[in-house]
């Protein structure tokens, strides 16, 4: 017992592993991510066409829900909803496209923690390094591409 308490106490001391996100240009598309232990949330823009897609995608299926939304807490609060995801075919990812995505960037930018929600379940991440991720994303989409 003697030498079980230290180690307890050093595993309740030890901070959890920081979430973090980043950008870069990924297959010619411009992209801002976050993984977590089996989660992630990736953003694509794609100049071409132009359009964004949200990707999230968690460790069981999501639910066959009628609408799916991101909840943005800690600065300037805000939810975004949408009837028009889709499910990869292991349900796992949830995966959203449209031509604007300001709304879902400045929650990223100017909140500390998103959840992201479809029916009864939800994956939260921290936004911890989110916004210079995203200002770096968004200067990523005024690049001329080849």
């Amino acid at each position: 017992m003697r030498h079980v308490l230290p180690l307890l106490l050093a595993l309740v001391a030890t901070p959890a592993a920081a979430q973090f996100w980043d950008s870069g240009i990924e297959d010619g598309l411009c992209t801002l991510y976050s993984t977590d232990a089996g989660q992630s949330v990736v953003i694509t823009y794609d100049p071409a066409l132009p359009l964004y897609t949200l990707t999230v995608t968690r460790d069981i299926p999501w639910p066959d829900a009628p609408g799916f939304g991101i909840a943005f807490t800690g600065g300037q609060e805000l939810t975004i909803t949408t009837n028009r995801q889709a499910y990869a075919e292991d349900g796992r990812s949830l995966i959203v496209s449209d031509r604007g995505f300001g709304n879902v960037l400045l929650g990223l930018a100017r909140n500390t923690d998103a959840r992201f929600f479809s029916g009864p379940d939800a994956l939260l991440m921290a936004l911890d390094g989110a916004a210079e991720a995203v200002a770096d994303f968004v200067a990523c989409q005024t690049v001329p591409t080849a």
